[in-house]
């Protein structure tokens, strides 16, 4: 079974012509195939209704076909279907064109005009090909000026993340109507030299020129004798595509290597869960080897709000490529960096002044101490060094920011002899949908007012401890600390690494409690998911008692500098990913999916085996009552057409920012599926020996 994209370098390349051979030559050669028309305009009333004439040119040649979009007026796709009332969308047409794929042998989808034609205001056909994610054949109009739009056309599917499988060369014009300018020898001269160019262009990209197709002058398409012709001169290309790619023992060979050598997250080099090849994804949705697709209930930990192969910030990171992919941020500068903190400085909290690049949300916090660290030292007090966190707090995995993590609780227990030993608070009891009671504030409360003398800083998660549970507690809460901190002289430290960005409805979950924090760390959603990159903003009173400081206490210069801090690449990501947010009706999008999710897994609460369900923004929790088997929920989550990973005894959903309605039903009727399941199975999900989930 394989599917292809044929595409033209322009309207009348070819492509139905070529198509139509196409079927002709896997005819002969005892090959199944079809083709399909996911656009067509220019169709005739028939018998049955509108018929498509490029479905008529196929079955002309002895093939069979149909398409699935059809409008009377010739012109573009997006035209067309507005003259007639109606509206295209890729994903729409992308999901007809799949169920189109033939059970066996090669299906054909042509395209209209070529990658630019417009299906409406927002996408073209490129962006139903990337849908799709077809090997495109590429038909070439063979004639003068061809070997540019060929090139340009080969460009712009390789920028699309799509695979040329090969290009065909087709004369659409008889010798009597030669190029303007040239003679019948120049003309010959023309198409040879372009044959040979493109050859030698499509060797050095490896994309083989299956065949040149002349304009066959001796027969008329009206004849068997056309189509055999045309069969004979396209023989060679047809046994090519229709050749069974070892995809399969390349999968294999790719999981061997993977299992045999690549070290994941969170689980063991000798024992690791098994893990799926992802081939590609687009929107909320990833595509797995073999063609099947899942929705990302993750957002790849927490980081793609606006979904994969959002073309803003694709074209972002192309264009800051070919410009000025890295340069040391030590003594130079660049405009991504300066862009994105003009960027930055307009929507943190008011007082955050100075902003300091970093590589990761780890590695942030890690800077963050510092900075905490450093500045009561600038001031003479060094004994202000160690630093206060909740309960159920994670804030990375490296040393200094493990030593914030939950150390009973947390993941990093393992290392609590060699981490600094911090000051732990009960994690605060008043939750964000439940009325604030002051009471819950109050082993924080007494854990300052006795250690202030010796605390740089209070680090928290607002609002939402991420990985140590999900857990939302009130924003009030905040406001306590804060005031508390300004008491007694201690610094706030504000992680949303996972909740900046618009995660929790609001653009900072510090905007919750309307509290600025002397010290904030960003990053995951900052760049879209694009790069990793992550940000340090810090007030104006942090910076000058570090800069301020004499050489006994730091010389006043904080002593930090990844090799990719600022870097360029990142940089021009995070613009373009924060343009889209703020040009996106992104708050509303947020609370829709909450609202969503509220409805669907309110069927959870009631479950044997749950303890929880809660909502906020785009976030979405069941709590269970025991730990989760992660490789079984997930195995059952994957039978159901999702991605989702849950750890401890939480199962949660954190999707795309631009997830539809369809794919939200989706992610929560798993959850409340698995949940079901699992409390009639034993614990966790099952499957049965197909491997497909028992009905529930």
């Amino acid at each position: 079974m394989s599917a292809f994209f044929v595409t033209g370098t322009d309207t009348d390349a070819g492509k139905t012509t070529i198509t139509a051979g196409l079927l002709r030559a896997f005819a002969r050669a005892g090959v199944p195939a079809r083709a399909v028309k996911p656009v067509q305009t220019g169709c005739v009333e028939g018998p049955d209704g509108l018929e498509a004439p490029d479905v008529a040119v196929w079955k002309r040649a002895g093939g069979e076909g149909r398409a699935i979009s059809l409008f009377r007026v010739p012109c573009s796709p997006h035209l067309a279907a507005r003259l007639e009332g109606a509206t295209l969308s890729a994903a729409s047409l992308a999901a007809e064109c799949r169920k189109s794929v033939g059970a066996e042998g090669v299906t054909l989808f042509e395209g209209a005009g070529g990658l630019h034609v417009p299906l409406n205001e927002e996408e073209s056909m490129l962006d139903l090909m990337r849908e799709l994610r077809f090997p495109v054949l590429l038909v070439v109009a063979n004639r003068l000026g061809c070997l540019n739009h060929a090139v340009l056309t080969l460009d712009a599917l390789e920028q699309a993340g799509l695979t040329a499988a090969g290009m065909v060369l087709c004369r659409t014009a008889p010798p009597d109507q030669a190029d303007a300018g040239t003679g019948a020898e120049a003309e010959a001269l023309i198409l040879s030299d372009n044959v040979e160019s493109l050859a030698r262009e499509g060797k050095r990209r490896g994309v083989p020129l299956l065949a040149d197709v002349p304009y066959l002058a001796d027969v008329s398409p009206q004849d068997e004798q056309f189509w055999d012709a045309l069969a004979d001169r396209l023989a060679g290309a047809a046994r090519r595509l229709a050749e069974e790619p070892d995809d399969a023992r390349r999968h294999e060979e790719l999981l061997a290597f993977d299992r045999a050598h690549l070290w994941h997250p969170y689980t063991s080099a000798m024992r690791p869960l098994p893990a799926l090849e992802v081939t590609g994804a687009s929107g909320a949705r990833l595509f797995l080897q073999g063609g099947a697709s899942l929705v990302d209930g993750m957002s790849s930990w927490w980081c793609r709000v606006h979904g994969y192969g959002n073309r803003r910030l694709v074209r972002a990171v192309q264009r800051q490529a070919a410009v000025l992919s890295h340069v040391m941020f030590g003594g130079l500068t660049h405009e991504p960096a300066v862009e994105l903190g003009r960027r930055l400085l307009s929507l943190l909290p008011a007082g955050l002044e100075h902003i300091f690049f970093a590589d990761s949300g780890s590695v942030a916090v890690e800077v963050a101490m510092k900075m905490a660290v450093q500045y009561w030292r600038s001031l003479g007090r060094e004994k202000k060094s160690r630093f206060v966190a909740l309960r159920g707090a994670y804030h990375g995995d490296t040393l200094g920011a493990m030593s914030l993590c939950d150390p009973i609780t947390g993941m990093h227990s393992l290392f609590s002899g060699v981490l600094p030993r911090q000051l732990f608070v009960e994690r605060p009891t008043c939750r964000f949908d439940a009325p604030y009671d002051p009471a819950s504030f109050a082993p924080m409360e007494r854990m300052l007012r006795a250690h202030a003398g010796e605390t740089a800083a209070v680090v928290v998660e607002p609002v939402v401890q991420g990985a140590g549970g999900m857990w939302f507690y009130h924003p009030s809460y905040l406001r306590d600390l804060r005031a508390l901190c300004d008491e007694l002289d201690v610094l706030l430290l504000a992680d949303e690494i996972a909740t900046g960005f618009g995660r929790t409805g609001r653009m900072f979950a510090c905007d919750h409690a309307g509290v600025s924090p002397d010290v904030m760390c960003v990053g995951k959603a900052l760049t879209g998911g694009m790069m990793t990159l992550s940000a340090v903003a810090a007030t104006r009173r942090v910076a000058e008692g570090i800069s301020g400081a004499d050489a006994a206490h730091g010389g006043g210069v904080f002593m930090h500098g990844p090799t990719f801090m600022g870097n360029p690449l990142a940089c021009a990501a995070a613009c373009a990913g924060l343009d889209e947010l703020c040009s996106s009706p992104w708050r509303e999008r947020v609370l829709h999916i909450q609202q969503t999710l509220e409805q669907n897994l309110a069927p959870c609460r009631n479950a044997p085996g749950v303890c929880d369900v809660r909502v906020l923004g785009a976030i979405g929790v069941v709590e269970m009552e025991q730990a989760v088997d992660v490789e079984a929920w997930q195995k059952y989550f994957v039978s159901r057409g999702v991605w989702i990973r849950p750890f401890g005894r939480t199962v949660y959903v954190m999707p795309p920012f631009v997830v539809s309605d369809e794919e939200l039903h989706l992610l929560a009727g798993a959850v409340c599926d698995a949940v079901t399941s699992a409390a009639v199975h034993g614990g966790s999900p099952a499957l049965d020996n197909n491997g497909r989930p028992y009905s529930c």
